[in-house]
């Protein structure tokens, strides 16, 4: 059975538009899909996201697909380096992942972004797990600089997709779909 998790990012939840028709459209390729909602999503934590993942996502295959939006690709990284020794997953989707975020706009975003801009995340470990990362940007992300592009692509060797003028693929950069996601699906078989 094929299954798809979708994880939303910080001050996000299942319902936004994008993940609801990632979700109508993975379900019409075949796809068993979860979106769980992230514990306290207006101030995220490390470690309860990373528990909410283990809760959510029992077992894992190849053909087990992780998407994740922002803080949500954080939270996928961090479950695949403590996997169990030889369990993989098919296909890692990180949409609008980093490393480096610019713009915050008060002390307490700074403070909570913090733990995840400064707490390591081992790529031999997150390797070792899945068959595939692939990384979308856009070249107008208030958040995201395409500096992170080049960290995804050298730190996990990921395929790289630009997209143009989608802002933080959030509803407010008017983003309620994202049909490169699909096209890779398309071009896997999946």
């Amino acid at each position: 059975m094929k299954k798809a998790f979708i994880v939303h990012g910080w001050g996000g939840s299942p319902e936004e538009p994008l993940h609801q028709w990632l979700k109508l459209e993975l379900g019409k390729r075949g796809f068993e899909v979860t979106i769980p909602q992230m514990p306290n999503s207006q101030a995220p934590v490390i470690g309860d996201w990373a528990l909410k993942l283990n809760e959510t996502i029992k077992e894992s295959g190849r053909e087990t697909l992780l998407i994740g939006h922002s803080i949500g690709c954080q939270a996928i990284l961090r479950h695949l380096e403590k996997l169990n020794p030889g369990v993989k997953v098919g296909k890692v989707i990180l949409i609008a992942p980093w490393f480096t975020l610019t713009n915050l706009e008060t002390k307490e975003e700074w403070e909570i972004a913090r733990p995840w801009l400064e707490t390591e995340i081992r790529e031999t470990d997150v390797l070792k797990h899945t068959l595939e990362i692939v990384a979308i940007f856009s070249d107008n992300d208030p958040y995201v600089s395409l500096d992170n592009a080049e960290l995804f692509k050298k730190r996990f060797g990921a395929k790289i997709i630009l997209e143009k003028n989608k802002g933080h693929f959030t509803e407010d950069d008017g983003v309620r779909e994202i049909t490169s996601v699909l096209e890779i699906m398309d071009l896997a078989g999946a």
